[in-house]
C-alpha cells in the first residue's frame, strides 16, 4: 500500500547521507513519467499514450541506507496556448532553478524537434550534472543515429554529461544503471523525507491524477486536454472500504455530455478503469463516486487554475 502520510524536512539519522533532487525533463510524451514510476518500482505520476498528461512537478523519493534521490517529473516543455500552458512550463523552470542535476529524456524513434530545441536552450548552459537519456530503444529504428542529433543539442556545454540508452518500459535493468549513477553523484546531506515513502503528493492529489490518466485515455481528440479532476472527499470503513468522491471538470455544457457518454456509458467506463488502479496500489477495496461539472474556460482562469491546485 502506497504511504501518503509524509511530511517534509529533515528526515534522516545522524551520519554518513547524501541526497539531492533530480529533475526529469523533456518535451511531452517522451517517457518522463514512466521512468519515474520505474526508478520507483511504483506508480506515483500519471501516464498516457498523450502529450501533456503530466501538468505539474511530482515528486518521486528512492531512499536507500545512505542516500536519498527526489525526483521531479516535470509537464512536458512545449509553446503554451493558454493560461494551463504557461503554467505547466513554469513548473519546469521552477524545477530547473533549485535541482542538483538533471535527466533529460529524449525519444529516439524521432530526431529532435523544435520542442527539443526548447529543452535543449534551458539546459545546456545549467552548472549542474546531466543525464542525457535515450528512450524507446526498443522500437527505435536508428537509435545510436538519433542519440548523435541529440548530442549535437548540447555542442557547448561545459559541465558533467553523461548518456544512456534504454526503454523505461522495458529495461528494468539498464533504469537500474540509471538510477545508480544518480545515487553516485548526490551531495552530501540530510534526507528531505521520511524513510519508506515514494512521494510526497496526498493520497487526493495522487487519486485526482489516477482518474484524469484514465479520462485522457478514454476521450478523444481535444477534449482531454480541457478536463481536469480532483478529489473531494476521502473516508475508510471501518471493514477498510476506501470511499473516494471525485469531479472531472470541464469547460463547456457540450464536454459535460461527451464525458458522461450515452446512457452513462463514458463516465462509467473511466470510473471503472481508475477504480482497478486505486484498488491495485492502495490494496483495498475502492468505492469511487465520480460527478461531472463545468467551470468555463478554467484553463484561461487563474482563479479557477488555483482551485484546482495549478498554481
Amino acid at each position: 500500500m502506497m504511504d501518503f502520510n509524509m511530511t517534509s524536512g529533515d528526515a534522516s539519522t545522524p551520519g554518513d547521507t547524501h541526497s539531492g533532487f533530480v529533475a526529469i525533463v523533456g518535451k511531452p510524451n517522451v517517457g518522463k513519467s514512466t521512468l519515474m514510476n520505474a526508478f520507483l518500482g511504483t506508480k506515483v505520476a500519471p501516464t498516457s499514450p498523450r502529450p501533456q498528461t503530466t501538468r505539474r512537478g511530482v515528486r518521486g523519493i528512492h531512499t536507500t541506507d545512505t542516500h536519498q534521490i527526489v525526483f521531479v517529473d516535470t509537464p512536458g516543455v512545449h509553446k503554451p496556448k493558454d493560461a494551463l500552458g504557461k503554467y505547466m512550463n513554469h513548473e519546469v523552470h521552477a524545477a530547473l532553478a533549485d535541482v542538483d542535476a538533471i535527466i533529460w529524456v529524449v525519444d529516439l524513434r524521432h530526431p529532435p524537434t523544435d520542442e527539443d530545441g526548447l529543452v535543449a536552450h534551458q539546459i545546456r548552459d545549467l552548472p549542474k550534472p546531466l543525464f542525457l537519456v535515450g528512450n524507446k530503444t526498443d522500437i527505435a529504428k536508428y537509435p545510436d543515429e538519433a542519440m548523435k542529433l541529440y548530442r549535437a543539442q548540447l555542442e557547448g556545454r561545459a559541465a558533467e554529461t553523461q548518456e544512456l540508452m534504454l526503454s523505461a518500459q522495458n529495461d528494468p535493468n539498464a533504469v537500474a544503471l540509471l538510477r545508480q549513477q544518480v545515487l553516485d553523484i548526490l551531495p552530501e546531506g540530510p534526507f528531505f523525507y521520511p524513510r519508506g515513502g515514494a512521494s510526497d503528493q496526498t493520497r487526493e492529489m495522487w487519486a485526482a491524477e489516477i482518474i484524469r490518466e484514465e479520462a485522457m485515455k478514454k476521450l478523444r481528440d481535444e477534449l482531454p486536454y480541457a478536463v481536469a479532476t480532483r478529489v473531494n472527499r476521502w473516508t475508510e470503513r471501518e471493514d477498510g472500504l476506501q470511499r473516494i468522491e471525485g469531479e472531472i471538470v470541464v469547460e463547456k455544457s457540450a464536454h459535460k455530455g461527451m464525458v458522461i457518454g450515452a446512457g452513462g456509458k463514458q463516465l462509467k467506463e473511466i470510473g471503472q478503469a481508475a477504480r482497478k488502479q486505486l484498488e491495485v496500489f492502495l490494496s483495498r477495496k475502492v468505492y469511487l463516486g465520480l460527478e461531472v461539472i463545468v467551470i468555463p474556460g478554467w484553463r484561461e482562469d487563474t482563479e479557477a487554475l488555483r482551485e484546482l491546485g495549478y498554481e
